[in-house]
């Protein structure tokens, strides 16, 4: 008796570009238990004792017949193998409820007049047969069990598969004449959600069954154990279960009832192996369908690539306004708009502004998130002009308004903020900071609890820099103002230009902005890098009007002496 046995008893999924008619799988069955290690030593002392040879050989052979303890078989896909429990079924004719039922009777007397079945214990079922749907669960799950005294209970899946070609012929047509008056169903029971979410794909199955019971009681079909499954679909798709030995040990089946006994399962691929000089041809062939599918392909896309005229960078932002999260209010929405500069331009259909959905938000940790998750798009056009090569362009902004909306649809301002189209192509995440006008007193926060409103700004722009100054200093003296939370946008940004393509082909140094578009991202970053100094600049001369006038004075005249 064996002592390893194979334990991976789970479906192997192949795909094959051949016929599915030309599946051949080996069969073997064996059984280990000491019924069969006693007949064998039975025999053994039979042919030890010359004197009564002929009478115990005669007795043990009327016993024992080829086919009880092992049995080998090639089974083709969907050929059909009785069993003796049909064998017997169909030799009535009276049984037959179907024309396939009328079919086997014909081919079980051409059987009867030949030389007989090829099979004993080992039969078949196909994608037609209705024993498939009529058998015990027991029967179709597998039996390769090892040696264990707990019976598994069948999943989900598993139930709904075995009934699953009989669920298929109850389907009845629905009467489009009566209304739909349940669209949505809000209290699912258990039943619909068995029927409902199954995915039923159009699947051929074959069953390799093996009767294991007592050599008297091959007629009976509660003795019959599921071998091997195989399915397929039209895609080439192939499963089986359990997989192909391929070398490995055997699988152990356990039989039920009171005399359990083991039986040893060999599995293995029969399929003629193909020739080297057709799999070649094959591959040749798949090889130039695929290069015509490409062509195909191409010919749709088609060759010209599209160029932005000659001394103009085209600038494409794919945005996403992603959460806003600080804000007093809940049910938030954002109103957002571009501004070009000068030498900036768009196409005439494309949107400028825009407003996201009222979004409620969430608790996360400390903070209350509001996620919009909103896609926007922009595409600007800069056309250089005959300046100086210190000229720094300017870049596109984006400004946008925070707002929430209460029970009675009235709007408050939450906050103002503003964003720079990024100098640098690539994916960036930028978090802007927000603040929103404040009108002291109780009356104005009453006002804003109750009435809703706030004060607002004329113009949007005074985020930042308005676009109607032209003096040397803005002077917001006076201007009260409250911070509010922050939003986080995802910018994916594109830059193309005839110029990007000229320096990496003729490898040219790159000159001006102006002339040749290739150092724009360093010239937005320049331009980045001087607003940050003059905010640093700002903050310190108001750090030093802060300072006491002497305390000034002393800082200069030790300076000046330094520098002497």
């Amino acid at each position: 008796m064996a002592d390893n046995w194979n334990t991976d008893t789970g479906e192997a999924v192949y795909r094959s570009r051949d016929a599915v008619k030309n599946l051949k799988i080996r069969v073997r069955i064996e059984r280990v238990t000491s019924t069969a290690a006693l007949s064998q030593h039975l025999q053994q002392q039979v042919l030890s004792q010359q004197d009564r040879e002929d009478i115990e050989l005669e007795t043990l052979s009327s016993h024992v017949q080829p086919g009880d303890n092992e049995e080998e078989l090639v089974v083709g896909w969907q050929e059909k193998l009785f069993s003796q429990y049909e064998f017997e079924l169909f030799q009535n004719e009276k049984a037959c409820q179907s024309p396939l039922d009328r079919q086997y009777v014909t081919e079980i007397k051409a059987l009867n007049k030949s030389k007989g079945r090829r099979n004993r214990r080992i039969s078949t079922y196909t994608d037609h047969d209705r024993y498939t749907s009529c058998l015990p669960f027991h029967q179709l799950q597998h039996s390769t069990d090892i040696l264990t005294t707990t019976k598994s209970s069948p999943t989900f899946l598993a139930e709904r598969m075995a009934s699953l070609r009989h669920r298929r012929q109850e389907r009845r047509t629905m009467d489009s004449s009566i209304p739909k008056s349940k669209i949505v169903n809000w209290e699912p029971t258990e039943e619909f959600l068995k029927n409902s979410h199954l995915v039923n794909n159009a699947m051929q199955t074959m069953h390799i069954m093996a009767n294991l019971g007592p050599p008297g009681g091959l007629d009976k079909q509660d003795n019959e154990y599921l071998l091997v499954t195989i399915k397929t679909d039209g895609n080439g798709i192939v499963t089986v279960k359990p997989d192909f030995n391929k070398g490995k040990e055997p699988y152990r089946i356990t039989t039920k009832g009171e005399k359990k006994e083991v039986w040893r399962l060999t599995v293995e691929n029969e399929c003629t192996a193909m020739q080297s000089e057709e799999k070649e041809r094959e591959q040749n062939m798949y090889k130039d369908l695929y290069l015509r599918h490409k062509d195909y392909l191409n010919s749709l896309v088609g060759q010209d690539f599209e160029m932005p005229p000659l001394g103009i960078l085209r600038y494409v932002m794919n945005g996403e306004i992603v959460s806003a999260k600080g804000f007093e209010y809940d049910n938030l929405y954002i109103h957002f708009f571009m501004e070009l500069p000068n030498n900036w331009s768009s196409l005439p259909f494309q949107s400028h502004s825009g407003v996201t959905q009222t979004c409620r938000t969430k608790t996360l940790g400390k903070e209350n998130v509001a996620f919009f998750s909103y896609p926007f798009s922009f595409e600007a056009f800069y056309m250089s002009e005959k300046e100086s090569e210190e000229s720094i362009p300017q870049w596109p902004v984006v400004y946008f308004k925070v707002l929430s909306l209460d029970s009675w649809q009235r709007y408050r301002t939450e906050g103002y903020g503003y964003l720079l189209f990024p100098a640098m192509t690539g994916k960036h995440t930028i978090t802007c900071h927000t603040w929103r006008p404040l009108q002291t007193g109780t009356v104005s926060a009453l006002r804003r609890f109750f009435i809703g409103g706030s004060p607002e700004l004329e113009d949007h722009s005074y985020v930042r820099i308005p676009g109607t100054f032209k003096g040397e200093r803005l002077s917001r003296f006076g201007f009260c103002t409250e911070t509010a939370g922050s939003v986080t946008f995802n910018l994916h940004c594109i830059q193309q230009s005839r110029a990007f393509v000229d320096v990496t082909m003729m490898k040219k140094r790159r000159q001006k902005v102006f002339d040749q578009l290739g150092g724009f991202n360093q010239q937005g970053a320049v331009c980045t890098i001087l607003e940050a100094f003059q905010r640093a600049r700002r903050k310190m001369q108001e750090a030093r009007e802060s300072l006491p006038r002497d305390l000034i004075n002393t800082t200069s005249q030790l300076h000046l002496e330094s520098s002497a």
